[in-house]
């Protein structure tokens, strides 16, 4: 059966996220969504751990269920920042760690309140590094699971151009056979990932890092596990193992749309493409200063393979269009219109979900439940048949589904 699972999310109490972010309205777009599984995120906060186990009920499966007839799926989940320095060198790395109880967040956090405050954000930030803080959680449960988040963000991340490393033992060191999975972020998709060699062995993953209750699902995973009989340790088990047959596939944003896929400054509005661009020092050719290196260029610089090798190799993903954008796009408005929403809600309490529309039902009654101009722009997500302005230094992609209304073949701008 299959399982939609989405990891990595914020509460209410993180900065810059919206205060819609608590576990009523996050489970109902879970269910619009069509995800089955969302992690907590913030557990190091106690004022949403207070919420959690208000809202949340323990089972011994390490599966959190709403107390409410819906009885929507949650894994204790929460997100670190690192800052610290390590070789000469000021690091800034965004961890993620699953837990399989209350009981072991509370340890987790009576420890790491020790190092640093954990009351001002729901995403800490700590002056321990990257290596110390999976110590710290493996050391209290072995069951913990450590990822590395949006692994290639310039700024806040284990492979990021800013204040990352070249490699996972760079980072982690001893502890480097501890790091199962990676998540891939926005900006980044697995095909990308995959011309690193070093990451054979390890699972990637894509999650939203949702700060509002729309973005919940723009990445996630999907797995085939028996619905009535998920544990957390199956889940985990699966991450550790890449278990193939059960891990069937992720869904994507297309990388362009991220907003660190290429080069540029956006100060100066400016956008490079480097694999046609490069300039003296990486420095913006308007202001002098430091051009912010995508993702993109990143991937390029520790890749050991051409595109494509391994394709074979790993499960497959889904790129898609979130469909709030899709139908902003087809009427030709914004996606927070009043218009966008009520056509949204309408489709999905008709439909199931959202991810059932996007992935599984078919053209031909797509056609005939759907506005066509809708239909369509769904059809072309599914083709890849877009055009997408790439997004840079903090400025998220522009997705064009009716740029060419003459789109007859697949177009997406596409650099891997």
């Amino acid at each position: 059966m299959r399982i939609i699972a989405d990891l990595h999310i914020h509460s209410k109490y993180s900065r810059a996220v919206s205060q819609q972010m608590d576990i009523d309205t996050i489970s109902q777009w879970a269910r619009w969504k069509g995800i089955d599984i969302v992690g907590t995120g913030d557990f190091t906060h106690a004022g949403w751990l207070k919420h959690l186990k208000e809202k949340l009920a323990e089972d011994g499966s390490g599966i959190l269920k709403t107390k409410d007839k819906h009885k929507q799926k949650f894994i204790l989940t929460a997100e670190i920042s690192s800052i610290y320095k390590q070789g000469d060198k000021t690091r800034k790395v965004h961890t993620v760690i699953l837990a399989p109880s209350f009981e072991t967040v509370e340890k987790i956090n009576r420890r790491l309140a020790q190092v640093g405050n954990l009351h001002s954000d729901g995403r800490p930030i700590l002056g321990l590094s990257a290596h110390d803080l999976a110590y710290i959680a493996i050391d209290i449960d072995p069951r913990c699971l450590i990822i590395p988040a949006h692994a290639w963000t310039p700024w806040f991340s284990i492979f990021g151009s800013k204040s990352g490393f070249d490699t996972i033992n760079e980072c982690f060191g001893d502890l480097s056979n501890q790091i199962f999975a990676i998540e891939t972020g926005l900006s980044s998709d697995p095909e990308m990932n995959w011309r690193l060699s070093m990451l054979d062995n390890i699972t990637l993953i894509s999650n939203s890092d949702a700060h509002s209750p729309a973005n919940l699902g723009r990445e996630a995973n999907i797995f085939e596990i028996d619905k009535d009989r998920i544990t957390y340790k199956e889940i985990t088990d699966i991450i550790k193992t890449k278990d193939k047959k059960r891990f069937l596939s992720t869904i994507e944003f297309f990388p362009e749309e991220g907003k660190y896929h290429f080069d540029g400054h956006a100060n100066c509005k400016l956008v490079v493409n480097p694999f046609e661009n490069r300039y003296p020092d990486n420095r913006c050719p308007i202001c002098s200063r430091p051009l912010t290196i995508g993702v993109a260029n990143r991937v390029e610089a520790l890749a050991d393979r051409k595109d494509g090798v391994w394709q074979e190799v790993f499960p497959q993903s889904r790129h898609l269009v979130p469909l709030r954008e899709i139908i902003a796009d087809a009427l030709g408005t914004s996606t927070i219109s009043k218009k966008v929403t009520q056509e949204y809600l309408e489709l999905t309490n008709r439909l199931e979900s959202e991810f059932k529309i996007l992935l599984d039902i078919e053209e031909n009654i797509l056609d005939q439940e759907i506005d066509s101009r809708i239909a369509e722009g769904i059809k072309r997500v599914r083709a890849g048949a877009v055009k997408i302005d790439p997004g840079y230094d903090g400025i998220y992609g522009k997705v064009h589904i009716f740029a060419d209304e003459d789109l007859g073949s697949k177009q997406q701008q596409t650099l891997f």
